[in-house]
């Protein structure tokens, strides 16, 4: 099986542990996985049968079909059902609000839309006012903006949450704590899951194997795991990580997809403007192979 990374990250654990710790062939399946260069390019590759999945956003398949209901990619086996996203500032303030924005020079992702989309959503649902879109340096630089003092607050991800704390920064707001939503998830088009789907019911029940020890494993354990795949990460910035979204709830308790996780994913992208309309669960979603990797 030709499996598909769109970019790496840290919050995409569960995908690396099932491969380093052999969960993909103990349950019957032999994955090479590969660069796509892109979440765009992801999608590309498998409309174009170049591979037989993906892991990515759920929002990719909702936002092609919302355009083309003829597009054909699905999403099946949940993995992140939280925002992995982080408000950081350049010190602790505590009882920070959304609503605290309002004035100040925000950093937001400019890497990849999801995040922001979502942080949009959440705006709208508490009736604050929109933030302008991005347009500016990635997570990386506004990090380094952050502690420099050339913004208040800025959006990222692990690890650049831990470089700011080193720096002296603290998380003002985790995304997570909205609740469910549905962040990334296995995709492939209806043919391919259909073609494929004992070899895809095997990678479901691998995820399942490495959620379950995600959930009880000791982050400087999952950690080292991780090392050969983020040997430029600083081992304590790993375990930190690890540690924060397990505290989270990062990560589902297995890889059935709740359809309240769309439905907000749907709200924000409504929100945002990215989408006119939420489509149907059953429309995005291949439930029904979980169910059967399952049993």
């Amino acid at each position: 099986m030709t499996l598909l990374q769109p970019f790496r990250a840290l919050f995409y654990a569960p995908f690396y542990l099932a491969e380093a710790r052999g969960a993909f062939a103990r349950q019957g399946g032999e994955v090479r996985l590969v660069d796509a260069g892109g979440t765009d390019a992801a999608a590309a590759k498998l409309l174009a049968g170049e591979a037989d999945l993906a892991w990515s956003g759920p929002m990719r398949p909702m936002l092609m079909r919302s355009r083309d209901p003829s597009c054909t990619l699905r999403s099946f086996c949940a993995v992140v059902m939280r925002d992995p996203f982080l408000l950081m500032g350049p010190a602790p303030r505590p009882g920070f609000t959304l609503a605290d924005l309002a004035g100040t020079r925000v950093g937001l992702v400019s890497e990849v839309p999801t995040p922001v989309w979502c942080l949009a959503g959440d705006l709208a649902e508490a009736g604050l006012p929109p933030l302008p879109p991005p347009a500016g340096p990635g997570m990386a630089e506004n990090a380094a903006a952050v502690t420099s003092g050339d913004l208040d607050i800025a959006q990222m991800f692990e690890p650049f949450a831990c470089r700011v704390e080193d720096a002296g920064g603290a998380v003002l707001h985790a995304q997570a704590n909205r609740g469910l939503t549905a962040y990334t998830a296995f995709y492939a088009t209806e043919a391919g899951i259909a073609a494929r789907r004992p070899e895809l019911m095997a990678m479901i029940r691998a995820m399942d194997e490495s959620l379950r020890f995600l959930r009880a494993a000791p982050a400087a354990e999952v950690a080292a795991l991780l090392a050969p795949r983020f040997a430029d990460v600083p081992e304590d910035h790993r375990r930190r990580a690890i540690a924060r979204y397990q505290a989270l709830d990062l990560w589902g308790a297995g890889p059935r997809f709740p359809p309240e996780a769309l439905e907000r994913l749907g709200r924000a992208m409504v929100a945002a403007g990215a989408m006119t309309h939420i489509l149907p669960f059953e429309a995005c979603v291949d439930a029904a192979i979980v169910e059967e990797a399952l049993a």
